[in-house]
């Protein structure tokens, strides 16, 4: 393991100033790497970042939080950096789930007593699969907080997968090949329109696919960490304040951030990494940045792109393998506080046929603004709603451009916008008079903004074949090139690419 001169004399590039990106900085930086982050947006954050109109504050694309509670992974990071969890409100319940044509809506409740009652009356026969859930979220839980690494691409890797395996692990192992589906075969619960509906709407939040191909121990941790003493909670101000802590602790030890600057290529040398090259957007000076480790805080898809022809031949048909990923449709309405109806919960999820397809405005996921959580103005209040929608559809002639592409790009922004207004009027109060901002963000406006790849959102999709021990390691075949964020283990949200980012600082750490 280096001493202290050999990890200031050790160059680390990170790609990305997402969560992923700015937790791996902030962390190499506090253990005494000098550390450069290169991202390509205004504002760092990513998909947690924020932006404002009119005196509105929204989350761009992530709005609810875990691990912040003590031992969670937030909890841990931000110990060991020394600096303040950000305020934060806990969920309760974590969603409101409304299934077609209902009126009451399904509380996923905090408390573990209440959330099992709610099920045992929603979903009556079913609390045997809910009780398998909840010990395979046990043994997972445990098994993962031991920071094993997933998949172990070396000795030092299965050495650190080894020494977290307890004898209640192995309990999980008949289980690995498991989807959700066959779950649910088992207990004979696949004619429960109901159940089936409420998975296949929670699934796809969290594992980018529904219940039939959800790997079943990656849905019974998703599914399980919603109840204390785990939980989700809603930060108050922002989603900024995330990255906002984790800018300052990679600053104060001494990091550097270059936003507006764009990483064009990853550079290597007989199979080693070499450095990057960076573009000023502003100058459009270019010059080459060298690195001893680079830590590439962005899809998959992305890494390949800026790997070009350096990219492994295997490693690159993988990527081609992968089944498309979703894009996302989302609305940002700024409204009169009189709009939310008497005790609205902060999120809540929509179906509106079950004929659908879950995307495409037949399903939103919505999230409301609380009075004085400093997200909007006095009296007022923000609506942010979600839908999945196909990356191919917004792509047709390169959108970006002018003429007849452009206008159906528009055309077909305006149809999304129109549906989702009309959809969150039959619960929300939405007229002239309550509706102050609209904004929309289509899989076009997140690959401008973002720098994903189509604008996809998620991950790569917790399927069997890509989850856990057969997903994408952190570790690439390229010396000195590590992955982290949602295309890792254990996947999207804040709390899952933060658990990626500390992954690969011990692997760095260690090599």
């Amino acid at each position: 393991m280096p001493g202290s001169s050999d990890r200031a004399s050790s160059r680390v590039v990170v790609i990305g100033a997402g969560i992923g990106g700015l937790t791996a900085a902030a962390l190499l930086a506090h253990r005494g790497y000098s550390v450069l982050v290169v991202d390509q947006a205004i504002v760092p954050g990513g998909c947690a970042s924020t932006f404002k109109r009119q005196g509105f504050t929204f989350d761009v694309g992530a709005t609810q939080v875990a691990g912040l509670e003590p031992g969670g992974i937030h909890h841990r990071i931000f110990s060991e950096l020394d600096i303040e969890l950000p305020p934060a409100t806990p969920c309760d319940p974590a969603c409101a789930v409304y299934l077609p044509g209902e009126t009451t809506p399904i509380h996923v409740w905090r408390d573990p007593e209440q959330w099992r009652a709610e099920r045992q009356r929603q979903f009556p026969g079913s609390e045997p699969f809910w009780q398998l859930l909840a010990d395979l979220f046990r043994y997972s839980w445990a098994f993962q907080s031991r920071d094993p690494v997933l998949p172990p691409r070396n000795l030092w890797d299965f050495w650190q997968l080894t020494k977290a395996v307890r004898p209640d692990t192995l309990l999980t192992l008949p289980h690995t090949f498991s989807t959700v589906g066959d779950a649910l075969r088992g207990y004979r619960l696949t004619d429960d329109r109901r159940l089936r509906t409420f998975l296949d709407l929670q699934l796809k939040l969290y594992s980018q696919v529904d219940a039939e191909s959800t790997a079943l121990l990656y849905a019974a941790t998703a599914l399980g960490v919603s109840q204390a003493p785990y939980g989700l909670s809603h930060l108050e101000g922002s989603m900024q304040a995330l990255s906002d802590r984790l800018v300052m602790a990679l600053e104060r030890d001494g990091g550097r951030l270059l936003m507006r600057h764009t990483v064009e290529q990853i550079c290597t040398l007989s199979g080693t990494v070499t450095g990057v090259v960076i573009r000023d957007q502003k100058t459009g000076r270019v010059w080459t940045e060298p690195a001893d480790q680079i830590v590439a805080n962005v899809t998959v898809q992305n890494l390949m792109l800026l790997l070009g022809d350096q990219a492994p031949n295997s490693y690159q048909q993988r990527v081609e393998k992968l089944p498309p990923a979703s894009g996302a449709f989302v609305i940002y309405l700024g409204v009169d506080q009189s709009a939310i109806p008497p005790n609205c919960p902060p999120h809540l999820q929509f179906l509106y046929d079950y004929d659908g397809a879950i995307g495409e405005n037949n399903s939103l996921f919505v999230s409301v603004s609380r009075p004085g959580d400093g997200r909007a103005p006095v009296g007022k209040a923000t609506i942010i709603a979600s839908s999945f929608t196909e990356t191919s559809i917004w792509w047709d002639g390169e959108n970006e451009g002018t003429g007849e592409a452009q206008q159906r790009y528009e055309r077909l922004k305006q149809q999304y916008t129109d549906a989702a207004i009309a959809r969150l009027s039959q619960f929300f109060h939405l007229t002239q008079e309550t509706l102050l901002v609209v904004e929309a963000g289509t899989p076009c406006t997140f690959a401008r903004y973002t720098g994903r790849d189509r604008g996809i959102v998620g991950g790569i999709g917790q399927r069997v074949p890509t989850f856990g021990p057969f997903g994408f390691a952190n570790r690439t075949p390229i010396q000195g090139l590590w992955l982290v964020g949602d295309s890792t283990h254990p996947g999207e949200g804040t709390a899952g690419v933060s658990y990626s980012a500390l992954t690969a600082v011990r692997q760095i750490a260690a090599s």
